[in-house]
Parts: structure tokens; sequence; C-alpha cells
């Protein structure tokens, strides 16, 4: 593997140790600053706000990434989390860690870039394996992540920002020395209507074609937030684990996660074509949150992650699909405007989700798992239906 790979897979592997080791910790953090039990709209408020700025700033880094250049904008996002995870390690009160979380995702908005950056450097037929290797690196952090945090946090709660920051830190040094340039900057000016968040997004709806993979973007990273708004508070609610445990067990998932995403999504797509391998990752998804919602046991929990990993298998040719529906020069524009339609469902979700949670907690804290289903069930007729465009388009460029 080239230099230039190791580089973008070590950002994206960070940028998701810095949103996963919060997990573990997050709601003991938040009693400890607010000194309140009560803490699970907290939870989503953080978790929203975090999107929220991603939302914002995906497409702004991407635009900017094609005028620019991938390198720059990219140096500076690194820069960026490393002081945001400095913030998060020593703020004392709650407004605080507020700015440490909406500046984490300014700089995880960094995902557009490399993305971007894959694509210049990959051919069309490389793209779907990398992008398998990009999501897999993203699972390796959450398996880093939630250890991390649960065992530092138990210690102190503020170690493991501290030890993102330097993990940062450390990686801005490998891609200031070792990352080239991927793209030819524009020699114009700087339009500054890229600033605009939503004028990727008006552009999006100018393109049927990439409508419906931007819809099924948009559903699947609305479920998926779920076990970052609730898992922690699920866990100790229902089994009493502590910050370990709950590492414990958010990184058994990164490991299964991590396997699949490396090896499944090639053989998947072509076995099973694009739509359906997503079918299939959301039957294996609901099977892992039924049993979750009424598991009396934290065993049963490690016993079903292989089953729950292979949720993820179509993502990677879901993003290869999309990147042959644009024009080169505008592969940041589109890998930003997916990552800010995700992050748009993640501002949303969160909110709903740790709403419904206060409401089940005392009750049934499992019931949460079954509102997840019943979303997975909904989106179904809309990734068979809706994605048929995108598909006939597909085989006719074929």
């Amino acid at each position: 593997m080239n230099k230039p790979l190791v580089v973008i897979f070590a950002a994206i592997g960070l940028d998701a140790v810095g949103i996963s080791l919060i997990f573990p910790i997050l709601p003991r953090l938040l009693e400890d600053v607010t000194h309140s039990r009560d803490i699970a709209s907290c939870i989503g408020i953080m978790t929203a706000l975090y999107a929220a700025m991603q939302f914002v700033f995906a497409p702004v880094l991407g635009a900017l990434s094609d005028s620019l250049g991938r390198r720059p904008v990219l140096l500076i996002s690194l820069a960026g989390a490393a002081i945001n995870y400095l913030i998060m390690g020593f703020a004392p009160q709650l407004w605080m860690l507020l700015l440490g979380r909406a500046i984490a995702g300014l700089t995880s908005a960094n995902a557009s870039v490399a993305t971007a950056y894959i694509t210049d450097i990959s051919s069309e037929n490389e793209r779907a394996r990398r992008f398998g290797l990009l999501s897999a690196m993203f699972g390796m952090g959450f398996i880093i992540g939630p250890v991390l945090g649960g065992l530092l946090g138990d210690y102190w709660l503020r170690l493991p920002f501290i030890a993102a920051a330097i993990l940062n830190g450390c990686n801005l040094l490998l891609a200031l020395f070792v990352l080239p340039e991927s793209h030819t900057p524009s020699r114009q000016r700087i339009d500054l209507t890229v600033l605009n968040p939503l004028r990727p997004l008006r552009w999006i709806f100018s393109m049927k074609r990439l409508l419906p993979i931007v819809l099924v973007y948009f559903i699947l990273s609305a479920t998926g937030e779920a076990y970052g708004t609730c898992w922690a508070l699920w866990g100790f609610d229902t089994f009493r684990w502590n910050g370990l445990w709950i590492g414990l067990s958010l990184g058994a998932f990164g490991i299964c996660q991590t396997l699949v995403q490396a090896l499944l999504p090639g053989p998947a797509t072509r076995l099973l074509g694009e739509r359906w391998a997503v079918v299939v990752g959301i039957a294996c998804a609901c099977a892992a949150l039924v049993t979750m919602a009424f598991a009396s046991q934290g065993w049963m929990i490690f016993a079903i992650m292989p089953i729950f990993a292979l949720a993820g298998i179509g993502t990677p040719a879901f993003q290869a699909l999309a990147t042959r529906q644009v024009d080169p020069s505008r592969q940041g524009e589109l890998q930003g405007v997916l990552t800010s339609a995700t992050s748009l469902a993640s501002i949303i979700s969160p909110l709903a989700f740790s709403t419904f949670y206060f409401v089940v907690q005392k009750d049934w804290p499992g019931a949460i798992w079954l509102s997840v289903v019943a979303i997975y069930m909904a989106a179904v007729p809309l990734v068979l239906l809706g994605t048929r465009t995108a598909r006939a388009a597909q085989l006719a460029s074929a």
C-alpha cells in the first residue's frame, strides 16, 4: 500500500477514534460537569451539535479542496482536531464541552476530503475495494476508540481526550511530511458561493440519478446514530456495565465490522448487487437489534456481534456507484454532499432517540432498539425502489 493511502486511512481511523472514545465516558462526564443524572437530553444535544457542524462544513471543506487542493484542507482539519481534544480534556463547564464537540464536528468533516483524495488516486475498478478499506479503517477506529475511552476513563475522565490529541498531532506530522497533493488546484479565484453549505444540496437535487443514493445514505445514517446516543446509557441501565465493559462491547462490534468491511463488500456486491447487499445488511441489523431489545445477560450482546456487523456490507458499493455519476472535477463537492446528507440525519436522530430513550428508560431500556428496527423496515421499500434509477444508469453505462 502506498504512503498517501496510509496517511488517509490513518486520518479516517483517528476520526472514528475521536467519535467513539467519548461514548463510554460521556454519561459520567456530563454527570460530573452538570451534577445531575438526567443527562439523556444532554447526550442528544451534544451528538446533534457534532452532526450539525459536520453538516455545515463537510460540503465547504469538500468544495475548498477542489479549489485549493486536498492536502492543505486536510492538514488544517487535523490541526483543528488536536486542538479540540485539548479543549475537551480540560473543559470544566458544559458550554466548553459543547464548544469542543462543535470543533470536533467541524474537523471530522475531513472525511469528505479523504474520500475525494482516494477518488483522485484510484481507478474506477479500484475504488470499491479502497472504499471498503476506508470503511474498515473507520471500523478499526471504533475498536480502539471505545476501549481506549472506557479503559482510560475509568482512571480519569479527561485522559482519553489527551490521548486523542496526541494521536491527532502525530497524524498531522505524518501528513505534513509524507502526504503529497492528489488534485491540481484551480488557478481561478475562489468562488465564495462554495462557502454556502446549502449550495451543494441544491446541486444534488438537480441530478435525479443521485437523489436515491443520497436518500439511502440519509436513512442509514439516521438509524446508525442510535448506537452512539443510547448504547452507553442502555448498557449501564440493563447490565450495569462500567466504562470498560461499554468500551469492550463497542470494541467487539468494531472488530467484527472491520473484518466484514475489509473482506466482504466486493464479494457481496458481485453476488447480490448493490441494492440487495443493503437489504441483506438491514436484515442482519434488525435480527441483532431484536436480540438486544430482549437480552437479559451481557454475553448475548457479544454473541450477536458478527451478525450485527454485516449491516455495513452495502455502503462501499453505494460510494463507488455515486462517484461514477459526476465529473472528476466535482468529486470533492459530491463527497461533501454525501457527508452533509448523512450529517443532516445525524442532527435530527440523536435528539429523537434520546427523547424516546428518556421515555422508556425506567420501564424497558431495550425498547430503543425496536424503534431502530421500525425505521429500518420502513427504509426497505426505499432501498429497493428508490435506487432503481441509479441502478439503471449504472447498467446503461456498462
